[in-house]
C-alpha cells in the first residue's frame, strides 16, 4: 500500500471514530461495519495502530477503539534528565506508563495529563503511551540560577527534569544579578519554538552564600518554611505546662520508670518506653505524645500540619510539621516534667505474642532522656563511669534488649524483610560546607526502639481494624508479578532462586534471598534490585497488610509530632475511648480520610525526594574538595555506560566507560560484567577497586571516578 492510500484509509477510520453517532467497537466490529474482508483485516490493524500511536484515537482495556479523550488514562507526568518520562497512575501503583521524548506533547514534570496506551506491557517492559493533553500544570514556580543577558535574562532550573531555561523579560527580574538563586513564577509554559517565560518573585541568595543551596532544594519542592501568621497567633493559646484539668480521668503512669531513647541531636521527643516483667511475661508501655490534645481538628495548626504532612529532616536543619513551641515544648516528652500521652500498654509472652493490651490516655514523667549511644554502652558494659551513673536503669535496658530480640525473632519467623542499607551522617562547618561524611550504623539501642514501635503500631492497627471504625493504615502491597519474574530471572545468573506460586511471592522468599546474598560480592546490587522490585508503602483507609513486614495489620501511631497520619488516628482513637464515634463521626471520617491518606503519601514522597537531593548535593560538594585523591571502593553497579563504585563512607560515583584505560571495554548484560575486548580484564560486582576522584558536579549531583591500577 502506498503512502497516499494509507493516509486516505487513516482519514476514513479517524472520521468514523470521531462521528457523533459512533460507539466504541472492537477491530472485528469495525471491519464488519465497513465490509472489510478477513484478508484485508491486517491492513485495518495497521491503520488502527498508526492512529493510536499518533494519539488521534485510543483503545480501552476491553480492546474497543474510540476517541482518544474517552479512552485516555489520567495521571501525573514525571520527566527524566534524559528527555523521556513516565506517567504515574494514582490508583495503579507500580504500573507507570513509559513516554518517549517524541510523545511528551509539551508536558512538563508534575503535570496532570491524559495519556493513551500505544503498547501494552510485555516481556518485562512497561506499558508505553503518548500524552494527548495537559489537563493541569503541576508546576507554578521553579527555582534556579539567574543569568543576565543584556536587557533580559534566563533562569537555569535546578531541577534537571526541567530541561529548558526560563526567559525573564526586562524589568521582571526583581533586581537579580548573575549567580543569584531565585524563585520564578511561570507566566508561559512555552512550546516547540519558544522557551517558558516567567517573573522572578523571590531571591534566595547568591549561589556562594551559606545555606542558599539547601534552601533552593526546599523551595524547589514547594516545602513551606514559614508558618502563617494565623498559626503563630494561635500558639498564644497553647500552655507551657500540663494543666491539672487535663490530667483528670487519665491513667497516671508518673511513678513508672520511664525513659526516652533518641539520637543525640533530637529535640522533638515523641515516644517514651517503660518495661517490667511478671514471670515469663513482659509488660511493655509505649507512650506517645498526646499532640491531638493541643492540635484540634480544623484549627489553623491542624490545617497547616495537614498541608505539610510531615517534618523534613535535612543535613543541617529540620523543617517541622508543627511549630517549635509544640514539637520541642509541651508535646515533647522532656525529662522531669509531666506530659500527656496516648499509650499502648502490652503484655507480651516469651514467644513475642501480645496476649493482652490497653490503649489509653495517660500522664507520664520521663526519668531519663537517653541517647542510642549511651544505651548501647550500658547494654554491652563498655563504659564503667556511665554504668555507675545509670546503675538503677541497667536492668531495664537489659530487659528491653531481651524483649527486642524476641520480637525481632518472631517477625523474622513470619518473613519480615530487613533492608539494612547503611545510612550516613554529613557534618557541615559554619559556612555550610561538608567537612565529613561518615556511615551511620544501627546499634542494639536503635533496634530496640524500632522493635517496640513496630509492635505498638501492629497492636493499634489490629485493635481498630476489628472495631470496624474508619482508620488510617500503613500498607505495602504485594510486588508486581512481572517485576518479581524479572528479578527471579536476573538472580538466576548468580546462582540464586526464589519460589513463585500463582504469580505471587511470600515475603519469606525475599528474606531468604537477602540472607543468602549477605556478605557476597553481589549483595549491594541484588539487595537494591530486590528493593526496586517491591512497591512503595503508602497510607490507605483499607487494611490490606504490609508485605515488607509480613504483617496483616499495620499503622503509624508513634510519631504524631512529625507525621500527620499518626496525629489523625490519635483523634480517632480518643473519640472511640470517649464513646463519641457515633454514625455522624463515622460518616465524617469516611468522608475525609481518603484525601488525608493521599495528601500524607504525597508529602512523604516530597520529603523523601528533598532529603535525598540534599544528601546527594552535599556528598558531591564534599568530593569536590577531594579531586585527585585516591580511594578504596567496591563496585556497586555496572551498566552499559559505566561502573558505579561505592566508598566506605556511602559516597557513590561512576567510572564512565570511556574512562576505562588499557582496552576497549564492553558491557556483558547477561553476566552483568564489564569485559576488556583484547585483554579479557573483567570488572565484576562487589570487586574491590581503587579509584581517583576526577570530577564532582554539585548541580547535577554527579561524581566522576577513574580506575587506578
Amino acid at each position: 500500500m502506498d503512502n497516499a492510500s494509507f493516509e486516505k484509509r487513516k482519514k476514513v477510520i479517524n472520521d468514523l471514530i470521531h462521528d457523533k453517532m459512533y460507539v466504541p467497537m472492537k477491530a472485528k466490529e469495525i471491519a464488519i461495519l465497513l465490509g472489510i474482508s478477513k484478508e484485508d483485516r491486517p491492513a485495518l490493524m495497521e491503520v488502527l495502530d498508526a492512529l493510536v500511536l499518533e494519539g488521534k484515537i485510543g483503545i480501552s482495556k476491553k480492546g474497543k477503539y474510540g476517541k482518544a479523550e474517552n479512552t485516555a488514562i489520567v495521571g501525573t507526568f514525571e520527566s527524566t534528565q534524559k528527555g523521556f518520562g513516565f506517567v504515574v497512575i494514582e490508583d495503579e501503583p507500580g504500573q507507570d506508563i513509559y513516554i518517549a521524548e517524541k510523545d511528551i506533547n509539551g508536558a512538563l514534570h508534575n503535570d496532570k495529563v491524559q495519556v493513551v496506551i500505544t503498547s501494552e506491557a510485555k516481556d518485562g517492559r512497561r506499558r508505553e503511551g503518548r500524552i494527548i493533553k495537559v489537563i493541569e500544570r503541576g508546576t507554578l514556580n521553579i527555582v534556579g540560577t539567574y543569568e543576565k543577558n543584556g536587557k533580559y535574562g534566563f533562569v537555569i532550573p535546578d531541577n534537571l527534569r526541567f530541561a529548558r531555561d526560563i526567559y525573564i523579560a526586562s524589568g521582571h527580574n526583581k533586581g537579580a544579578v548573575t549567580g543569584h538563586k531565585v524563585v520564578v513564577k511561570l507566566t508561559s509554559y512555552g512550546d516547540d519554538k519558544h522557551n517558558p517565560e516567567g517573573d522572578v518573585i523571590d531571591i534566595i541568595g547568591h549561589v556562594d552564600d551559606p545555606g542558599t543551596d539547601i534552601m533552593s532544594v526546599v523551595l524547589g519542592y514547594d516545602i513551606p518554611t514559614e508558618f502563617p501568621q494565623e498559626v503563630t497567633d494561635s500558639l498564644n493559646d497553647i500552655p507551657d505546662s500540663v494543666a491539672a484539668e487535663d490530667i483528670e480521668g487519665r491513667k497516671d503512669c508518673r511513678d513508672w520508670q520511664t525513659v526516652t531513647i533518641d539520637g543525640e541531636d533530637a529535640k522533638d521527643l515523641d515516644d517514651a518506653v517503660t518495661i517490667t516483667k511478671d514471670g515469663d511475661n513482659y509488660r511493655l508501655g509505649v507512650h506517645i505524645a498526646d499532640v491531638s490534645n493541643y492540635v484540634t481538628e480544623h484549627s489553623p495548626l491542624d490545617k497547616e500540619a495537614l498541608e505539610r504532612g510531615t517534618s523534613v529532616y535535612l543535613v543541617d536543619r529540620v523543617i517541622p510539621m508543627l511549630p517549635h513551641k509544640l514539637s520541642n515544648g509541651i508535646c515533647s516528652l522532656n525529662q522531669g516534667v509531666d506530659r500527656l500521652a496516648l499509650s499502648c500498654i502490652m503484655t507480651i509472652d516469651a514467644k513475642g505474642n501480645v496476649i493482652d493490651h490497653e490503649i489509653c490516655e495517660t500522664v507520664i514523667n520521663v526519668d531519663r532522656r537517653m541517647s542510642y549511644t549511651q544505651v548501647q554502652k550500658l547494654i554491652d558494659g563498655s563504659d564503667k563511669d556511665l554504668s555507675d551513673e545509670y546503675r538503677d536503669f541497667i536492668p531495664m535496658f537489659l530487659m528491653m534488649d531481651e524483649l527486642a530480640l524476641i520480637l525481632r525473632k518472631k517477625r523474622h519467623s513470619r518473613g519480615s524483610i530487613d533492608f539494612d542499607f547503611p545510612e550516613c551522617k554529613i557534618v557541615l562547618d559554619d559556612k555550610g560546607h561538608p567537612v565529613s561524611v561518615k556511615p551511620y550504623e544501627r546499634n542494639a539501642a536503635t533496634k530496640i526502639i524500632e522493635d517496640f514501635m513496630l509492635i505498638a503500631n501492629e497492636t493499634v492497627a489490629e485493635d481498630y481494624f476489628w472495631q470496624e471504625v474508619p482508620f488510617v493504615y500503613r500498607t505495602h502491597d504485594n510486588p508486581d508479578p512481572e517485576k518479581i519474574r524479572s528479578l527471579a530471572a536476573f538472580i538466576n545468573n548468580f546462582g540464586y532462586s526464589i519460589r513463585i506460586s500463582n504469580d505471587e511471592i511470600h515475603p519469606k522468599e525475599l528474606q531468604k534471598l537477602l540472607e543468602k546474598i549477605d556478605g557476597s560480592d553481589e549483595e549491594a546490587l541484588l539487595s537494591r534490585l530486590t528493593l526496586r522490585s517491591m512497591k512503595r508503602a503508602q497510607y490507605t483507609t483499607d487494611c490490606s497488610g504490609h508485605f515488607g513486614l509480613a504483617a496483616k495489620y499495620y499503622t503509624h501511631f508513634t510519631s504524631p509530632i512529625r507525621r500527620y497520619p499518626d496525629l489523625q488516628i490519635h483523634r480517632i482513637i480518643k473519640e472511640c475511648l470517649h464513646g463519641r464515634m457515633d454514625d455522624k463521626r463515622t460518616s465524617h471520617y469516611n468522608k475525609i480520610l481518603p484525601d488525608v491518606t493521599k495528601q500524607a503519601s504525597r508529602t512523604e514522597r516530597r520529603a523523601d525526594d528533598a532529603e535525598r537531593d540534599v544528601e546527594k548535593m552535599k556528598k558531591t560538594e564534599y568530593m569536590a574538595g577531594h579531586i585527585g585523591e585516591i580511594f578504596d571502593g567496591v563496585i556497586s553497579g555496572i551498566t552499559a555506560w559505566g561502573i558505579y563504585v561505592e566508598l566506605p563512607d556511602t559516597i557513590e560515583g561512576m567510572v564512565h566507560v570511556t574512562a576505562l584505560d588499557g582496552d576497549y571495554f564492553k558491557y556483558d548484560e547477561e553476566h552483568y560484567e564489564m569485559v576488556g575486548e583484547a585483554t579479557g580484564k573483567t570488572y565484576r560486582l562487589g570487586g574491590q577497586v581503587k579509584v581517583k576522584c576526577i570530577g564532582a558536579d554539585k548541580l547535577q549531583r554527579i561524581i566522576d571516578f577513574k580506575m587506578i591500577g
